[in-house]
């Protein structure tokens, strides 16, 4: 699955939109920090749907917008529109945790340079 023949490109795109005003709204923010922060929603947004009970979601004040977002967009979503489910989102959440890596190599906030043109 890639980016071009996503039936749920548009759940990415909600995700990267939030990602996109966090980096905005905390300068600090990393690409390291943003990936930290979607391992962490993928956690969270687990957790609203019963599962991952034994693990814990590490709060951060850098990354707490992110994975309040994730969870947000989560639970507007799955189950809700297109039928995306849990397991799809967080494919989405890990697709989206590959390319701020891969973006990562060209400076700490490479994915934010990446993403800011077409959000």
């Amino acid at each position: 699955m890639d980016f071009n023949d996503d039936v749920h490109l548009d759940v990415c795109q909600n995700i990267e939109v939030g990602l996109k005003a966090e980096y905005e709204l905390h300068p600090e923010l990393t690409d390291s920090l943003c990936m930290f922060g979607l391992e962490n929603a993928i956690i969270a947004v687990k957790q609203e749907f019963g599962y991952a009970k034994n693990e814990r979601v590490t709060n951060n004040p850098v990354v707490d917008g992110i994975i309040g977002w994730c969870v947000n967009v989560g639970m507007t979503r799955i189950g809700k529109v297109n039928d995306l489910t849990l397991k799809e989102y967080v494919a989405r959440l890990q697709k989206i945790k590959k390319s701020v890596a891969l973006h990562s190599t060209y400076g700490i906030r490479g994915y934010y340079e990446f993403i800011k043109e077409f959000v």
